[in-house]
């Protein structure tokens, strides 16, 4: 049974004790939309950096399709679900960050609704890198493939009720009614975190506690 954490210094712990396979150790953070994979990866790193150890975020949002392209497609209506992203530039970006000293990363700009190019830099100085996303053990083609590569992963487990009221006032922070809020939620992010939890591969811990 996957180990249940809810602490972040056993986080840490955990995190320190994991053996990188590469010249650097990478961790991935898995969680549905509104499950707090960036606040904890920031403060996760930020406790790694107390500890006079080097690491870096990687966010998988960098891989978004721009938008032309999914209204191509027709997709820009399910943007964030795992056909809207870039999965075999991730999968090969993710295959990098363990093995090469100097490793540049594209990231999403949220202001504007695009992804940016060479905006971060994991450098060689870097002992542990954390990848977020939804979809790291996502277990569908390209998607699967990551596994192998993350050094200890980490499924962050929030309530499906949870995150319906944290998506809801997420969108009616940008500006959206009551129903269109709740109708983005239900429609397209609630959708992808049940997608995800139907075909999900196993992790090395849960995080439980707040993110």
């Amino acid at each position: 049974m996957t180990r249940a954490l809810h602490a972040l210094p056993d986080l840490v712990e955990a995190v320190m004790a994991a053996p990188p396979a590469g010249r650097r150790r990478v961790v991935a953070l898995a969680g549905a939309p509104a499950s707090g994979k960036s606040t904890l990866s920031e403060t996760l790193c930020d406790a790694l950096k107390d500890r006079e150890h080097s690491a870096q975020v990687v966010p998988m949002d960098g891989f978004h399709l721009h938008n032309p392209i999914l209204v191509e497609r027709g997709l820009l209506a399910r943007k964030g679900a795992p056909e809207s992203f870039d999965a075999m530039g991730f999968r090969h970006l993710a295959g990098r960050l363990g093995r090469e000293p100097e490793v540049a990363f594209p990231l999403f700009d949220r202001a504007r609704d695009i992804a940016i190019a060479g905006a971060g830099i994991v450098d060689d100085a870097c002992e542990t890198v954390i990848v977020e996303g939804n979809y790291l053990l996502f277990d569908a083609p390209v998607w699967r493939d990551l596994r192998p590569l993350w050094d200890l992963a980490v499924l962050i487990d929030v309530s499906i009720d949870t995150l319906r009221a944290r998506l809801v006032e997420r969108w009616l922070a940008h500006g959206l009614s009551q129903a269109e809020a709740t109708a983005r939620a239900e429609g397209n992010d609630l959708a992808n975190a049940e997608r995800v939890n139907g075909a999900l591969l196993a992790a090395d811990l849960r995080w439980t506690g707040n993110a």
